[in-house]
């Protein structure tokens, strides 16, 4: 049995997600407010809190809330109309968490009351959470009333027959002005979370990162009870993990139901939870504790004998007071000795640091609190997924659950929640966590057999690069930003990053490779640049850093692939997945028709070596044609995933040369870097390629002589000497003074318009968001 999907639907940006769940561990990545903590609190809300009320109104996606304004616009025009009231129509705004389950049929006494029809027979089964009305006609009426109080209020005269309070200078605002407005106030009172069974038949695929869930009709008869009660164990390390803070969260449910673990970071008070539940002599003693429970009692009896004495005259004092009387009990110290006590106390978990003199070694302890923040967070989330396990699977007292009440199985799954776990950690710690985190979940004996039926299942959700270049491909869901549509908000989609490639299992392989390779952050960006070699990386972001109309990309999060023109169209299936804003600089590459390396020029019958102009856009490699190709023809404009994707190449440019006008071929980066910058590679006092540059100006006489001896000397250059003079470039005096060349200028210019259209949209739904809550 395993969880095998996730379906979210109207809660916060998630209007309709599906992420698909691993067998082991699955990976939440995306750039930030792309929709990873709404996940997680929609996991958190729907399956650990839900009897502790976490909902609210402002879980409900913003572009509904007009249209449930609406539904009580027209309850208050039926009533004063004084019409029937309409039937509330809450189904297509509720928002819900369906949880799909992949179940043999021989595990069917597991899930007795999810069984969805009489000739169920294995596979997939689903349960719907829905968070809705308590009563829907009860809430209707307790609205209605509601403004038909604020409404007599405001009608009324005032006892000197002075303005109505509507009409006032300044008018009082009362409340609820709007379904919303009430709701704000009395939403816990009204709404609850039902569950119900749903349709394996019509469990859809996603289309475009849209789930399709189906619909509940208004007739769906909800499940009583808790649904995966004694079915699902969940457990939850919170981001927020109490660092600094006072210990706030409750323990785990001894039946395993839905849990939370402890907000606290302190190792000692984990310690004490774990004492309490697996190793309390005091609970079900058995023969391993009838030499600690001798101990403690032979300790206690000695501890009162001495009380006893220390406290005899004091008691004789007192008795010769005349009290104690006859009639009255004589007093007598007791002590309880327990020993939890020896952990309740700040110092209950030190470190040992050795210290040496060359002779002898010392031993010296020092509070947990004196070590760094990076290394309590492992320890803490390390301990806490082991109290995890060990909670689910009966350790220690915590079998005689089972023993006292047969009916208590170990849940068959267990799933753990853990939001951000790189907070306060290095890159390798990071990494050595999240290779770690299942083995400790699994580490029992009997997790460990052989077919083995428990199952654990972990979900993560990080903002780290490192953490998700650890993890398997297939594990990665995507959460990508959407574009708001008219008057909406945004909101977002997830791309299960395992099925992107089919049965290219090459590309995936080269793929993967890379990103782990390279550590790109690509799953985190706004944007990427894909760029031609190291000479472009190095000079790209130079360019960006020194053009004034370019400084905006600064502000924005845009990675960087190195990634050469013959292999970049291999990234082609992932950034159309992700939907990410890609500028690709490459290099035209011509050759000639001996399929040789050869300086570009027209009408010679010359192709481009470059795949990625071949395979991918503008899918030409005629060398003629894309020469000729219009700037907005470079762009390819993905509308069904609302990207877009430009390239960027060596295009024609128009320069005077020797007191010639002419026009100018580049096959490369540098080339391209000396047309434009002729007055600048003229100039005495360089080295490398620089000096080689300025010899072929000197001894040119035109531009094609010069095209044709830049060619040459670059083509004989390694690409040392390349990332040399990239590196030689970022010391001259005045950076302005170096100008990009045209495609790579507009291209940058290109990529900051779109960035800028990314922003402009958000905040525009932003805008209208904080109207929309305050209108009436």
């Amino acid at each position: 049995m395993k969880i095998a999907a996730i379906e979210i639907g109207n809660f916060r940006k998630l209007q309709n997600v599906r992420v698909g769940i691993s067998d082991q561990e699955t990976v939440l990545v995306g750039a930030n407010n792309s929709g990873k903590t709404s996940a997680m609190v929609a996991l958190r809300n729907f399956l650990v809190e839900r009897e502790r009320s976490k909902f609210s109104l402002n879980d409900f996606t913003l572009s509904h809330w007009p249209a449930i304004d609406e539904m009580g616009r027209t309850w208050e025009e039926a009533k004063t109309a004084d019409k029937k009231l309409p039937t509330p129509a809450w189904s297509p705004l509720l928002p819900f968490l369906d949880v799909w389950l992949t179940v043999a049929k021989s595990e069917a006494h597991f899930v007795q009351k999810l069984i969805p029809t009489l000739d169920w027979d294995g596979g997939h089964m689903g349960v719907r959470l829905r968070l809705e009305p308590k009563d829907a006609e009860q809430l209707q009426k307790d609205f209605l009333t509601a403004r038909e109080e604020a409404k007599l209020i405001e009608t009324a005269d005032t006892d000197t027959g002075e303005e109505t309070i509507k009409n006032s200078r300044n008018p009082i605002v009362l409340w609820p002005r709007s379904l919303t407005e009430f709701l704000q106030r009395r939403f816990k009172n009204q709404f609850t979370v039902g569950s119900y069974i749903l349709d394996p038949d019509k469990f859809a695929d996603p289309k475009h990162g849209r789930a399709e869930p189906q619909e509940l009709g208004d007739n769906a008869v909800p499940i009583e009870g808790e649904p995966f009660k004694g079915l699902i164990r969940i457990d939850e390390i919170p981001a927020q993990r109490g660092f600094g803070q006072i210990d706030g969260a409750g323990e785990a449910d001894e039946e395993g139901v839905a849990t939370r673990a402890s907000a606290t970071r302190k190792m000692s008070e984990q310690l004490r939870r774990y004492w309490n539940k697996h190793l309390d002599p005091f609970e079900s003693p058995d023969a391993e504790d009838i030499d600690a429970l001798r101990a403690i009692e032979q300790a206690q009896k000695a501890f009162d004998d001495r009380l006893r004495e220390g406290f005899a005259d004091a008691l004789n004092e007192v008795e010769g007071l005349g009290y104690p009387g006859v009639t009255d009990p004589r007093l007598k110290l007791s002590t309880r000795l327990k020993p939890i006590d020896g952990l309740n106390h700040d110092t209950a978990v030190q470190y040992i640091i050795q210290m040496t003199d060359g002779k002898s070694t010392v031993d010296l302890n020092l509070p947990e609190d004196s070590n760094g923040l990076g290394y309590q967070n492992l320890i803490s989330m390390v301990f806490r997924l082991m109290s995890a396990r060990d909670a689910w699977m009966r350790v220690g007292k915590a079998a005689s659950i089972t023993a006292v009440d047969p009916k208590m199985l170990i849940p068959p799954l267990h799933l753990v929640l853990i939001e951000e776990p790189e907070a306060y950690l290095h890159t390798q710690v990071q990494q050595v966590f999240i290779r770690q985190a299942y083995k400790i979940l699994r580490n029992h004996n009997e997790l460990q057999k052989e077919g083995s039926r428990l199952t654990t299942q972990m979900i993560v959700s990080t903002h780290s690069s490192h953490i998700a270049h650890e993890c398997d491909f297939d594990s990665l869901r995507y959460f990508r930003r959407l574009p708001a549509s008219g008057k909406g908000v945004p909101i977002s989609g997830v791309v299960n990053l395992g099925s992107i490639f089919g049965d290219d299992s090459e590309t995936k392989r080269f793929v993967t490779r890379y990103i782990k390779v390279t550590h790109c952050d690509l799953f985190f960006a706004d944007a990427a640049v894909l760029v031609e070699g190291a000479a472009e990386r190095i000079l790209v972001p130079f360019f960006i850093q020194n053009q004034p109309n370019l400084k905006e990309l600064n502000e924005c999060y845009v990675t960087w692939l190195e990634i050469g023109g013959s292999h970049a169209h291999r990234l082609r299936k992932l950034i159309e997945h992700l939907g990410l804003t890609t500028l690709i600089i490459t290099d035209l590459d011509a050759k000639n028709s001996a399929n040789k390396s050869v300086a570009p020029a027209r009408g010679a019958n010359q192709k481009s070596r470059n795949a990625t102009l071949g395979k991918w856009w503008p899918a030409n490699d005629d060398l003629d044609e894309l020469l000729d190709v219009e700037s907005e023809k470079k762009i390819k404009e993905y509308k069904d995933h609302h990207f877009s994707i430009r390239v960027a190449y060596q295009c024609p440019v128009q320069i005077t040369f020797k007191g010639s006008d002419a026009e100018a071929l580049a096959n490369t980066l540098e080339d391209a870097l000396v047309m434009q910058n002729i007055a600048l590679f003229s100039k005495d006092g360089g080295k490398g390629l620089f000096s080689k540059f300025k010899s072929a100006i000197d001894d040119s006489k035109t531009i094609d002589d010069l095209s044709s001896t830049l060619f040459k000397k670059i083509k004989t250059a390694g690409s040392g000497a390349k990332a040399e003079f990239a590196l030689d470039l970022l010391e001259i005096e005045k950076p302005s003074m170096l100008q990009p060349p045209l495609y790579i200028l507009e291209g940058l210019i290109w990529l900051a318009t779109q960035l800028r259209q990314k922003q402009k949209d958000l905040k525009i739904a932003t805008s209208e968001t904080t109207v929309e809550e305050k209108a009436p």
